[in-house]
């Protein structure tokens, strides 16, 4: 390594991954309205030109963004999209959406609406399990067991034992990725809805399956241009979702790990670093940095062998279409989690000598 350490991020902490939503197979918007009663979009919410105070009930699929989200609701007349995008982004809290069914009115306000998405849905149809954005695949079985009562065996039998399956899954893997490992950042997060006599299989599958379904939906296109496959887009979108701490980030964070594979410069993301290291510190430290693993960014070029984590629409969305930058650095910037980019390793510094002055960095 030629620059100095931490220079891709500085020091940083890492939250616990937040849930994203809950399952559906799509969204709903079941409203007691009349024909009339659609969106016709002009100013505020009362431009959506519907009866104030009517019942509606809208369903939010499993993983929905926060645009789908929006869309849905204002589909049933609750809230302009716009308006309710914009509220989500102030408050930096599109990951903490939850799905499943709300009973709502006509015209609500952003804010409350933000709020009962928060909270949670009114009413489920049975049990539920919730897979966690960003984690890695050991504590997804580990926590389904948890919730469901199934050993923890199970699970991994499950996955290492071909009774689930996955399209996304590579045929072959390096001599140091085992068989449960190869099932990183192939399970998708959000909270599902499971029958009672669901078995570790059942449930597994259903998970797998949704992960195979939501990269369907993305636009590919540039795959090509970026020099990776989808498989290597999902590692790099567990990257994007371990290391961004708003949604805004993301894209730029997907442009400074491409423009680092391009230049053949090593990523040197501390959250590699994390999951070689088997537990999180709590804050990277350069003995850390010399961990031994092919997940180790510090000490291996290119791409780790497999994802770190479980990554969210969002994230995935950002590896397939990241923005058009020379950025090569990026650094926490502010307590929100908004990171600071830089061209050059002078910025760089520049900007983490702030950070620390600003008390965003110890």
């Amino acid at each position: 390594m030629t620059e100095p350490e931490n220079q891709t991020t500085g020091e940083r902490s890492y939250r616990k991954p937040l849930l994203i939503g809950a399952v559906a197979l799509a969204i709903v918007a079941a409203m007691v309205l009349g024909a009339g009663a659609l969106a016709r979009l002009v100013g505020g919410p009362q431009s959506l030109n519907v009866e104030p105070g009517v019942a509606v009930s809208v369903e939010v699929p499993a993983g929905s963004s926060a645009r789908e989200i929006a869309a849905a609701m204002e589909a049933a007349g609750v809230v302009r999209a716009s308006d309710l995008r914009s509220i989500i982004t102030d408050q930096g809290v599109a990951s903490q959406l939850q799905a499943g069914r709300y009973d709502l009115e006509t015209l609500m306000t952003p804010e409350d609406v933000v709020r009962r998405l928060l909270t949670g849905p009114d009413a489920g149809t049975g049990s539920s399990v919730i897979v966690y954005e960003g984690q890695a695949v050991r504590s997804i079985i580990a926590g389904l067991a948890e919730q469901t009562g199934i050993p923890v065996g199970e699970f991994e039998q499950a996955l290492v034992g071909g009774a689930v399956t996955s399209a996304l899954m590579p045929t072959s893997f390096p001599a140091e990725v085992d068989g449960l490992t190869r099932w990183e950042g192939l399970l998708f997060p959000a909270r599902y809805e499971i029958p009672e006599a669901a078995t570790a299989a059942d449930i597994l599958t259903l998970i797998a399956d949704e992960m195979v379904t939501r990269v369907a939906d993305v636009d590919w296109s540039r795959l090509g241009e970026l020099g990776v496959n989808r498989y290597e887009a999902l590692i790099v979108a567990s990257l994007i979702q371990r290391e961004a701490g708003v949604d805004s980030d993301r894209p730029l964070i997907a442009s400074v790990i491409y423009n680092r594979l391009e230049q053949d410069i090593p990523l040197q993301i501390d959250a590699t670093v994390i999951y070689a290291l088997g537990e999180n510190p709590g804050r990277v430290l350069a003995e850390h940095l010399e961990v031994d693993s092919p997940w180790n960014t510090y000490r291996v070029k290119g791409l780790p062998p497999t994802p770190i984590g479980a990554p969210q629409m969002e994230s995935i969305e950002a590896a397939a279409d990241p923005a058009t930058t020379d950025y090569l650095f990026y650094v926490l910037v502010s307590e929100d989690g908004t990171h600071g980019f830089s061209r050059t390793y002078a910025e760089h510094q520049e900007k983490v000598a702030k950070a620390k002055a600003d008390g965003v960095l110890p």
